[in-house]
């Protein structure tokens, strides 16, 4: 067999390899378009059950909390602190930003309650990963508790505490329910 006709031979099996390779990415972008990729079902507390500590973080109205879990070496997390400036002014919700050792500077300036030294709450609110958020209603039962990705997260997820408490549209979690919609 002559060096071209070996080239020629491996040159079709890596275009094969290629081709097996995108149709497997193809695959994957299509399933998480579509949303059949399963989110973890052990992440954060499951909605219904009561919030940990929720004497000290509640707020002295009838609102529900929002916790907001995040990590100062975090770029989305930092993101999402001025989001959370910019939204707390626009929400109904109570927002508490949560940090497990230290808080940045930048946080120091903003009309937001900070928490720094918080890391026995990251580990009873099971935030495996910052940014986290976790919803209370008012009577200290968790709503909601899932990670939280970007600006837009989180505005979408204000907009449905903000709906859920006045306009009271959402549907109501019980205890028994799990997991689905979170």
């Amino acid at each position: 067999m002559s060096f071209q006709t070996s080239a020629l031979i491996l040159s079709w099996i890596a275009i094969l390899l290629l081709a097996l390779v995108v149709s497997g990415l193809v695959r994957q972008v299509h399933a998480l378009s579509h949303g059949t990729v399963g989110r973890p079902a052990s992440v954060g507390l499951r909605p219904g059950s009561p919030a940990p500590r929720f004497r000290d973080l509640a707020p002295p109205s009838p609102a529900a909390l929002v916790l907001l879990f995040l990590d100062p070496g975090c770029a989305t997390c930092d993101q999402l602190l001025d989001e959370a400036a910019e939204q707390v002014r626009r929400t109904d919700a109570v927002l508490r930003v949560l940090y497990r050792h230290t808080v940045p500077p930048q946080a120091a300036d903003l009309p937001l309650t900070v928490l720094d030294e918080q890391a026995d709450l990251f580990d009873r609110y099971d935030a495996i990963a910052t940014p986290f958020a976790v919803v209370i209603d008012a009577t200290g039962r968790i709503q909601r508790s899932e990670p939280v990705g970007s600006r837009v997260a989180l505005r979408h997820l204000l907009d449905q505490v903000d709906d859920r408490s006045g306009s009271a549209t959402g549907p109501t979690v019980q205890p028994s329910q799990r997991g689905g919609s979170r």
